[in-house]
Order: C-alpha cells, then structure tokens, then sequence
C-alpha cells in the first residue's frame, strides 16, 4: 500500500507521517506539488493506493478578498487530486471544515446536514466536498474537523501560552462554542479509518465534547500548570473580524459509530495527553 500526503508541512501533515511510519509514504509540501495544477496532480497520483489531501488555504480573513486564490486550493485542489484517484484507482481523503455549516444549531452537525457557509473560506470548502465526490463518488472520504492545534505549528494553544509569557491577564470569547482538536489523533483516526476499510462517505475528524474558546483557552493554562484564572470572558463583539464565525461548531459522530469504530476521545482527555506530551512546554 503506498500513501500519498499533500500539504505535507502542516500540522496534520506532519502527525500523519508519523502515524504511518514505517510505511511507503511520499509526503508532498506545497512548494513540491502545487494541487491547483491538474497535470501535476495527476502525475504525483500515479503509483499510489491511497491520497490524504492536507493542502489548503486556511487565511479565513484573507479569503474574504481572495476568495478565488483560496477557491484554487480548496475546491480545484481536491477537485484535480479527486478526478486522478479515480484514474488511478486510489481512495482519497480530504480534509474540510466544520465552517461548511452556518453555526445556528443548538444540537451537534449531523454528517448529512445540508451545507450552509457563512464566509468565503467556508464556501471553498464546501464546494471542494461537492467536487471531490463528483470526481471520485465510490473512493472519497470527507474528513470535517475543527480547532486544530498541535505540536507543529502555529494554533491557538500556543497562541495563549505565548500570552501568558508577556500578559498578567486578556480576554478570549466565550459565545463560540467548538471541539478542540489534536491533530496527533485526528491522523491517527483516519489511519484506522483506512486500516477499517470503512465505506467512503462524510465523517467528523474532531475529539469529542465541547468548549468555548475561553474554556479552550483556561485548560490550555492549566495543563501547562498556569493560572487559568488570568484568562477572563468576552464576546465576539470584542474582537470583530472580516469574516463572520460560526457560534456553533460542535459535530456529531455517528459516521464512525456506522462504519464500526469508535468516535474520538474527549477533547479535554486529548489535551492532557497532549500537555503530557510535551506539545505546550514553555521554551
């Protein structure tokens, strides 16, 4: 079996290597294959059992005014990687968003739920699902996930530890509600989604619960041994931005109970682990 991953330099680019280590893996960054560009795509494919797509633009604020840079990425990306599986015979896995849904529910997204984006980055995202699943409808996987952080790059974890070393307190909303995600378990879910030979479809790549943003922010303190109570609330009103946010982002799993495995681990589980980890040290 030999796995092809794009966007390679990522955070969970890079924690997919690693949960497939010792296997045959061509890990493609950016600058190595530029999957807006079909001949290119379609040439990296061949050879190749499985594609784990991470390239994306992911600047929700730039895209508001360069929705069609971000378009190229997000939607002919998977749309190109998509339409070369199929040649090749290869499954695809692409990575989507929980900002392909407009926020307003009160209950967890089901996988089914129509698609409603409430900004650009969103609108990308949603069209690369409906491209990819035209292109490769019996062998695409849409993996959704949300609230990344991780140990290889920049994230909103880090962002409060590094806070914490030049602020005595600050403000983080508290009326965005979501699931913190580790990106070492969301690879390591989608290798046991393969592994399963589970059915191609939509599944939620996100640990489980919820949180809000400043309840995200108080445990990143506390598994780093910090005073959570130097983090206080505010709301969204207090830090307005180009493009809009979803209040609710909380995804429901039952895709993963249907294919016969288990839904990932508490979010608040995986960022102790995480802190464990040594992923949040303070230089």
């Amino acid at each position: 079996m030999r796995y092809l991953v794009t966007g390679a330099s990522g955070m969970l680019g890079r924690d997919l290597q690693t949960a497939l280590e010792g296997r045959e893996v061509t890990s493609l960054r950016r600058a190595d294959l530029d999957v807006t560009d079909a001949a290119a795509v379609a040439a990296a494919v061949d050879g190749h059992d499985v594609v784990i797509n991470c390239a994306a633009y992911t600047k929700v604020d730039d895209a508001e005014t360069h929705e069609d840079e971000a378009y190229g990425v997000n939607a002919t990306g998977p749309a190109n990687l998509a339409a070369a599986s199929a040649r090749h015979g290869a499954r695809l896995v692409t990575i989507s968003t929980d900002y392909v849904f407009d926020g307003n529910a009160t209950t967890p997204y089901e996988e089914g739920r129509p698609l409603d984006p409430i900004n650009a980055y969103g609108r990308t995202k949603a069209a690369g699902e409906r491209l990819a699943v035209e292109q490769n409808p019996d062998a695409t996987f849409i993996v959704r996930t949300a609230w990344l952080y991780g140990a290889h790059g920049p994230n909103f974890a880090k962002t409060m530890l590094k806070l914490a070393e030049t602020k005595d307190t600050w403000s983080v909303v508290d009326d965005q509600v979501g699931q913190p995600t580790w990106t070492a378990d969301l690879a390591a879910q989608i290798v046991t989604m393969l592994d399963a030979d589970a059915p191609a479809g939509v599944y939620h790549g996100t640990n489980s619960g919820e949180a809000s943003w400043f309840e995200f922010a108080r445990a990143v303190l506390e598994e780093a041994g910090l005073d959570p109570n130097r983090i206080t609330p505010t709301d969204s009103s207090a830090f307005v931005r180009p493009a809009p946010r979803p209040s609710y982002s909380v995804l429901g799993h039952d895709a993963w109970t249907a294919a016969g495995l288990a839904p990932m681990r508490d979010w608040r589980e995986a960022l102790a682990q995480a802190a464990r980890d040594g992923v949040f040290a303070l230089p």
